[in-house]
């Protein structure tokens, strides 16, 4: 593990404390130690530096002071605020879409998952050429040793847009793939079903409740990136649906991942139904939902049907009780299902609610009243935290 300091500007717009807190998961999930941290108001970032050379100088006396390797901002940075700061403070900087990018680089497990971690990974480090790079070839001078007539800035260029071509080639190939594989799942009228939601919000916990698979789950952030499907029995009425879990959201999702793993995001879009997971333990989670359905709305995915699944009702005392409880919308549709994917509770009862949309026509018809769904969960004072009221 290595120290890092983490830091974070408040310029007024989101919930500060949570978005910081957020942070310092991020940067454990990413093998690092929060040793220090930084923070300041400011009305609109400093052009140079992002923290003005106040804060910059500030921060590099902290580094020496508690021996800092990595200094890692809440924010994105432009490559040159990137450029300036590591030369102010002697030290690596990232910025919170690089330490994303870190993290799904680790986690990624299948083929499709690690291609789509390094396009995107070599579509943001496209930006910042001038920095070192040293897994890329580099041309030297000297006899025998010199390169095609080009700088090494226009090598790494080439290189790194040859590989993203490559890559997006492949991508592209898994793409028709997937469709195929839609494809025969509506010649067999299996309706598909997407978990959405969140990071870290128990979607994974949640699939294997449902299916007895084996996904990987845990306590921590991005610990799903590769979607898995399964099929799960509902009855003679439905008989199959597929199930799929798929990647967590956050807030400022790196438009590059979105782009990149739009292949995976694909089953989500393709689904006839969303079940929407969120942690009801969570003091941000209206704006975690916010944050979701803006993500749906970038892939295309915000008209498909969807169920709020409130879970981890065991975790707060005041929703304990209402595990297993379906709550419906002024027309009828079901919008709401509290329960545990972690002890059970509520499972059967959100069984039954996919039963009954999927016997329903057409399962579109109640995407209409998902704003009036959202107001409710805002409306609805025991979901309130205290602060929120």
């Amino acid at each position: 593990m290595i120290n890092a300091a983490l830091v974070g500007i408040d310029f007024g717009k989101t919930d500060f404390e949570a978005s910081l807190e957020e942070l310092s998961l991020l940067a454990k999930s990413a093998g690092a130690t929060p040793a220090v941290t930084l923070t300041g108001r400011r009305s609109s970032p400093d052009a140079a530096m992002f923290i003005g050379s106040g804060k910059a100088e500030e921060l590099r006396l902290a580094c020496e002071a508690n021996d800092i390797e990595i200094v890692i901002f809440n924010h994105a940075l432009s490559p040159a605020q990137q450029r300036n700061l590591e030369r102010a403070l002697n030290r690596r900087v990232v910025d919170r879409t690089s330490l994303i990018l870190d993290i799904f680089a680790q986690r990624a497990r299948s083929h499709e998952g690690k291609l789509q971690v390094e396009l995107a990974q070599l579509q943001y480090l496209a930006t910042r050429l001038v920095r070192a790079w040293t897994h890329l070839e580099r041309q030297k001078g000297g006899i025998g040793l010199r390169g095609p007539g080009e700088t090494q800035l226009e090598t790494d260029r080439r290189l790194i847009g040859e590989r993203i071509k490559m890559l997006q080639g492949k991508l592209a190939k898994l793409r028709r793939q997937h469709g195929t594989q839609r494809r025969q799942r509506e010649r067999n009228r299996t309706m598909s079903v997407s978990l959405v939601g969140y990071t870290n919000a128990g979607k994974s916990t949640l699939f294997n409740a449902l299916t007895k698979a084996q996904a990987y789950a845990a306590d921590q952030l991005f610990a799903t990136l590769d979607t898995t499907s399964r099929r799960v029995w509902l009855g003679d009425a439905v008989g199959q649906i597929v199930l799929s879990d798929t990647v967590g959201f956050i807030r400022e999702l790196p438009h590059q991942l979105v782009a990149a793993f739009r292949a995976t995001l694909q089953e989500t879009v393709q689904a006839d139904l969303l079940l929407h997971v969120v942690d009801a333990s969570s003091t941000v989670r209206l704006d975690q939902i916010d944050q979701v359905n803006g993500v749906l709305h970038d892939i295309g995915a915000d008209t498909i049907r969807q169920v709020l699944v409130i879970n981890k009702v065991d975790a707060v005392p005041e929703l304990a009780a209402r595990g297993g409880t379906v709550e419906r919308d002024e027309y009828g549709n079901i919008s709401r299902v509290f329960l545990s994917a972690r002890t059970g509770v509520g499972l059967d009862a959100l069984r039954s609610a996919i039963a009954e949309i999927a016997t329903a026509e057409p399962l579109a018809d109640a995407s209409q009243s998902l704003a009036a769904d959202w107001s409710a969960v805002q409306e609805e004072p025991r979901w309130e935290p205290e602060h929120e009221r």
